[in-house]
């Protein structure tokens, strides 16, 4: 390949990238929080998650991010195995869609492609630079995604077709119908170094079109992206808990055993075969993109038809295969909708239930915690999902006294279903804080801000007092002890007199020189945000002191 035409393909598949990530980037911007509450709160029947992850990937353009996005509500607690691996079997059709958009060029042989890319590209950015809102300018990335993708297509097309009349170029392809396992090993090892599913199947795609690959050589290359794709959502699970990485090793799974009853009627001929009797006429250059858009599709609903009845089958294999405590997930454990008509048992439902709250925003302070003294990016990265989880625990929680409050209550519970919603709140703003203690954290991190062993030292005391002020205010809601309660209470005057103690010794620090300006506004905003969990702390403690009624607690 001359050099000129090396440099060709390259850009191409550089523009193909870079107009597919602004697509993706775009499109997932405009869809916003709907696309994560769509695929947590539809998912109800492996049938509809399947249709769920089709349309999202549909939506957002990148089977990869569903995949991911799915993992990542799996790792919040937000979505349970079995839902994830309809969702992901979902987005395997879904991403289908990518190379039926890319067969359009198959039906516009008579035109350039360039020439509908560049009044596309110089609309999307009049669009992305101008426009009124946020929206339209979001729009507008996204159609001129649409227009580089097609451009990085057009440059592409150019590399491939000086070759599609040389002999030696396709014989080599030719080695791919002629060996099918060497195709699928092929599409694969490209698909995990793109990182793309798409890139590599649009490749395929083009060099069909451009006669340097036949169809029946086009299908294992496009059998191997099955399985490199997996790589994807591997590398998101790294770090995550167990039923995260079930979920991956489901994702895989899937695809691999996929691709494993298949290849025997792909090295057959069969399957090839099967394509080309529904497709009307013989193969040819002019519809080999559609044929091999069809056999895509066909392989990944087929496959989904199949193991959609083995789910959980599928689900018991990657328990088997990585294993593991299956940590609890944040959805609601306690809160049964049975016991409603029945309020003292519900409430005692309820406060089990704040107190889970309670210790999950307590790991999401010691993570964040954690990742500041040790400079670890793993442990910042885990508060991020299980503030996810806080709040869906704080809707559910909030949803379950609201229902309660409907039924028959005596005086004292109507007196106590108020305070237990604002202890609920309490304890979600202390999630809250403890994102704040990341961005800090990152911060610090990021731009290699210095701390004093001194700092580091008073940082590390008053923490240690705000976590056993926390563990002294699970334990009182749990027993309804007011002994603990009024510990947590001594607790927190004890954090007021570290908080102005500390800014008295960073200025000293300041003043002598020792401390930097953007490490001393870190370390007091880390002291600001310490003593605000500590104030939110103090409110649920002095409801267990007012036998959770707004009574006083001066006892």
């Amino acid at each position: 390949m001359g050099k000129e035409l090396l440099f060709e393909l390259i850009g191409g598949l550089g523009l193909f990238f870079f107009g597919m990530k602004l697509l993706s980037d775009g499109l997932r911007r405009v869809a916003g929080e709907r696309v994560r509450k769509i695929l947590q709160l539809l998912i109800k029947t492996p049938v509809i998650g399947v249709l769920v992850g089709a349309a999202v990937t549909c939506i957002i353009q990148s089977s990869s991010a569903t995949t991911v996005m799915t993992v990542g509500l799996v790792n919040a607690g937000l979505m349970a195995l079995r839902q994830a691996i309809s969702v992901v079997m979902g987005a395997n059709i879904g991403t289908t869609f990518t190379l039926w958009l890319v067969s359009l060029i198959s039906f516009m042989k008579e035109f350039k492609i360039v020439h509908f890319a560049l009044p596309i590209i110089g609309i999307g950015f009049a669009v992305s630079s101008m426009g009124r809102n946020r929206k339209s300018r979001l729009w507008g990335q996204v159609l001129l995604g649409f227009g580089i993708l097609f451009l990085g297509l057009s440059f592409m097309k150019g590399a491939f077709e000086p070759y599609h009349e040389s002999q030696a170029v396709q014989k080599f392809f030719e080695n791919f119908s002629q060996n099918p396992l060497l195709g699928v090993v092929a599409g694969m090892v490209v698909t995990m170094l793109f990182q793309s599913s798409s890139v590599t199947t649009a490749m395929i795609a083009v060099m069909a079109f451009q006669g340097l690959i036949s169809f029946p050589a086009a299908i294992p290359l496009i059998l191997g992206t099955e399985i490199g794709t997996t790589i994807t959502a591997q590398l998101a699970a790294i770090g995550t808990n167990v039923p995260a990485r079930r979920t991956a090793m489901a994702h895989t799974m899937f695809n691999v055993i996929g691709v494993a009853w298949m290849f025997p009627l792909v090295q057959s001929g069969w399957y090839a075969k099967a394509i080309d009797a529904v497709i009307p006429g013989p193969i040819v250059a002019a519809n080999v993109m559609f044929a091999i858009a069809l056999a895509h599709s066909t392989f990944n609903i087929v496959n989904t038809i199949i193991f959609l009845p083995l789910i959980g089958l599928l689900e018991k294999v990657s328990v088997k295969t990585v294993p593991g405590p299956a940590e609890p997930v944040a959805v609601p454990k306690y809160l049964e909708k049975h016991l409603l008509d029945t309020p003292p048992v519900a409430f005692e439902q309820a406060t089990r239930e704040i107190v889970r709250m309670a210790e999950v925003a307590r790991g999401a302070v010691n993570d964040a915690m954690d990742g500041f003294f040790n400079s670890d990016l793993k442990r910042l990265g885990r508060v991020a999902s299980t503030e996810e989880a806080i709040d869906n625990l704080q809707t559910e929680i909030t949803q379950y006294l609201v229902e309660l409050s409907q039924r028959n209550l005596s005086q004292e519970e109507s007196q106590e279903l108020p305070v237990l919603l604002h202890s609920v709140n309490d304890i979600e703003r202390i999630g809250d804080h403890a994102e704040n203690l990341v961005e800090l954290a990152q911060r610090k991190i990021e731009e290699k801000l210095p701390f004093s062993d001194l700092a580091i030292a008073e940082l590390k005391g008053m923490f240690s007092e705000t976590n056993s002020m926390i563990e002294d205010v699970i334990e009182a809601v749990q027993t309804k002890d007011k002994t603990y309660a009024r510990r947590a209470l001594k607790r927190e005057d004890r954090l007021n007199q570290l908080q102005i103690e500390l800014r008295q010794n960073h200025i000293a620090r300041l003043n002598q020189g020792a401390c930097k300006v953007l490490s001393g506004i870190i370390f007091l905003d880390f002291v600001n945000n310490l003593e605000k969990i500590g104030d939110h702390l103090t409110n649920i403690a002095q409801a267990v002191m007012g036998s959770l009624r707004w009574e006083s607690a001066a006892e």
